[in-house]
């Protein structure tokens, strides 16, 4: 059987070989037939040769960020902020040089001005008006005039303590008021309807230069100025300042 499938295929061969020949040498004479199927695709090529080393880039100046650029102009000022705390109390400093003496000042009379006092007695026998000033006219000491008998008045001259009495005969009732530029600084009443009678008060006052003390009647106004018994006004000087 193996035998004559070689004797078949050896005749094949025989008939076909001819036929090649012939075609080699004798040119077709028939139309061109229809272009093959695209074949599949082919393998990756193995990699290429190294190539040449690049030429060097840009300096590197270090820095990991952006670069600086140039400082702008100022701006314009904003507005002011609010007033922060205040900071701990500083550490004194040193005591400064003594300054120059300083020129003598204008001789002064302190002899005399460091003394104020006056004593004044009611010198009629009219009662005095009621609420009003009480006008005591006749001087038994006034040192530079200080009290005026026109107005019934003192004028302080110099600043200090002061203290003043009032003593007033009288024989009906009295309500005297000590007052200072206007200001009541103490009332004196005696509401006893007796004959011949006597009354006082008295009080520490402070004055400041050019201030003003007097009494002053209210309701009741029973003061004289009999001879057999005066009313009185003093007052005087006791620390100056």
């Amino acid at each position: 059987m193996l035998h004559h499938c070689f004797l078949v295929i050896g005749a094949l061969l025989s008939l076909a070989i001819p036929l090649l020949v012939a075609m080699e040498t004798c040119p077709a004479s028939g139309m061109p037939g229809m272009p093959g199927i695209p074949g599949m695709p082919g393998k990756d090529g193995r990699d290429g040769d190294k190539g040449d080393k690049g030429q060097s880039g840009t300096p590197w100046d270090g820095s990991r960020g952006p670069q600086k650029g140039e400082k702008g102009e100022s701006g314009e000022m904003g507005w002011p902020g609010k007033r922060g705390q205040s900071g701990e109390t500083g550490v004194s400093g040193l005591p400064g040089t003594h300054g120059n003496p300083g020129a003598p000042g204008d001789p002064g009379t302190a002899g005399v001005q460091l003394k104020a006092a006056f004593s004044v007695a009611r010198g009629t026998n009219e009662y005095p008006d009621k609420s009003s000033v009480i006008r005591f006219t006749n001087v038994i000491t006034n040192l530079n005039d200080d009290y005026n008998t026109e107005t019934g008045r003192f004028r302080c001259r110099v600043p200090g303590t002061y203290f003043f009495v009032f003593h007033a005969s009288l024989e009906d009732r009295l309500c005297v008021l000590m007052k200072l530029d206007n200001n009541l600084l103490t009332p004196f009443c005696d509401h006893r309807r007796n004959r011949r009678q006597v009354t006082s008060g008295s009080l520490a006052v402070y004055l400041s230069r050019d201030q003003e003390v007097w009494l002053e009647t209210k309701d009741y106004r029973g003061m004289r100025g009999k001879p057999a018994g005066y009313s009185i006004f003093s007052g005087f000087l006791l620390h100056s300042h």
